[in-house]
């Protein structure tokens, strides 16, 4: 599958120092909550690269909104460079540039050092003082003239929305001519999740597909901390590539950006249309990775296990770690391994070819016909309850896709346990074109019509 770069939306960048609400602005520009807000410096790591419409009284249009990490920001785990590449990379793809400063903190040493960073940058440059919610801080924002930056300082509250639409126009007008930019794509193909432990390689898997370093890769356990999509494309089709921060016990979560982070991670698994549960080969598989791997089943999405590392794995074959997956996660004995090195970039493709089948899989349907005679057949073999009742299926129909979702009429639906339940999963997996991802079941019988009970 060959990469095809195509048209982009105009990039709109966002940087400045740490703390001065960044994140806010990117949040309020996409109307979601698609970066983590939280009071302490440094924050924000990673490249998030979201679509926007911006929209003023006059015109509206797409753009793709970047949010930075604080310039000059000292990290606690020695990151800074890392985030100041990210920085630089952000900055030499933009169409334009917003450089945020705070009005209520005026100017500051690491602002000064901003500016100096930022002069002669060959991108058009807008100041926005941020944070002016008072009459008081829209006149103080004056003080950022200093500067000399010629457009600005536009004064906006990016937490109250104020002062947005002067920014918007100003913004829509610097943009290169719209022609020659294209729409928004169509919806993504599939939303790819990347979950695991921490350092398992999750944002060196999401450069190789993205095929450019939009993730700092570091051997700093935890280095990614918000959920990151990431907008990828192959044979003309887009993909969205989800990074998440690695999942950490909840006894180990240290303070609140751990603990949104933790969060997020849970809530890319529901968006996602497949999960790639990555596995370091060289670590024993742990408590964390058994833990999403039920939150997968909970959801019902399709997983790949995604032996990464494969490289570093000497004198093991493929079957023994199939064997040692089954004995650790039996529940997900159906879903298939990939075995990679997304160091390399080995397996990569592969992995995401794996990923377009069981996302085709969640969306196939099979007729009423074809399962009444698989679930008629697979209860032939099985006898009646240990209270010497047989639970009858009086008729069965698939209701949904994505998950495949099947509705039984039954006689008595207290007749079939969590054991039974598994037991026609497995059957229609292995008897209808569903062999590799979760299925469905509700069950209704006559004393619970209206009742719907999921499993």
């Amino acid at each position: 599958m060959g990469i095809q770069t195509g048209k982009k939306l105009p990039r709109v960048v966002i940087v400045g120092r740490p703390n001065v609400g960044k994140s806010t602005l990117t949040n309020r520009m996409c109307g979601s909550r698609v970066s983590i807000v939280e009071p302490t410096a440094g924050v924000t790591r990673d490249r998030v690269a979201v679509p926007a419409e911006l929209r003023t009284a006059r015109e509206r249009r797409w753009v793709e909104v970047v949010d930075t990490g604080g310039i000059g920001i000292v990290d606690r785990d020695d990151l800074g460079p890392l985030v100041e590449e990210q920085i630089r990379r952000a900055l030499a793809t933009a169409d334009v540039v917003l450089w945020l400063v705070d009005a209520r903190d005026g100017i500051t040493p690491l602002d000064e050092d901003v500016a100096r960073r930022l002069r002669g940058l060959a991108r058009p440059l807008i100041l926005v003082a941020n944070k002016a919610e008072s009459r008081a801080h829209q006149w103080d924002a004056g003080e950022f003239h200093r500067f000399g930056v010629s457009d600005g300082p536009y004064a906006i509250s990016a937490q109250n929305g104020e002062g947005l639409d002067e920014l918007y126009t100003r913004v829509l007008e610097l943009l290169p001519p719209e022609e020659e930019f294209a729409e928004p794509a169509a919806a993504p193909v599939m939303r790819l999740a990347v979950v695991g432990q921490r350092n398992a390689g999750k944002s060196t898997l999401i450069n190789a597909l993205a095929q450019e370093q939009r993730m700092i890769v570091s051997e700093v356990p935890g280095t990614t901390r918000d959920s990151v999509d990431v907008l990828f494309e192959r044979d003309g089709q887009s993909f969205v590539a989800i990074d998440t921060a690695g999942v950490r016990r909840k006894r180990s979560i240290q303070d609140a950006i751990e603990f949104y982070s933790d969060a997020r991670s849970h809530r890319s698994i529901r968006r996602a249309d497949v999960v790639i549960l990555l596995f370091d080969v060289t670590k024993p598989m742990s408590g964390i990775d058994k833990d999403l791997a039920r939150y997968c089943l909970d959801h019902h999405k399709p997983v790949i296990l995604g032996a990464n590392k494969w490289d570093l794995a000497q004198g093991h074959t493929p079957e023994e770690f199939r064997r040692y997956i089954d004995a650790e996660l039996p529940q997900l004995d159906f879903a298939p391994i990939a075995f990679l090195s997304a160091r390399d970039g080995k397996g990569v493709e592969e992995t995401l070819e794996l990923a377009l089948e069981l996302f085709d899989q969640a969306q196939r349907r099979v007729t009423t016909g074809e399962l009444n005679r698989v679930l008629e057949q697979a209860l032939e073999g099985r006898g009646p309850s240990a209270g010497g009742h047989a639970v009858r299926i009086r008729y069965a129909t698939q209701a949904e896709v994505r998950p495949p979702t099947f509705v039984l009429f039954v006689n008595d639906k207290t007749l079939l346990n969590k054991d039974s339940i598994r037991y026609l999963q497995n059957r229609i997996r292995e008897e209808l074109p569903f062999p590799e991802i979760p299925v469905r079941i509700v069950l209704r019988d006559p004393a619970h019509v209206d009742e719907e009970e999921r499993r």
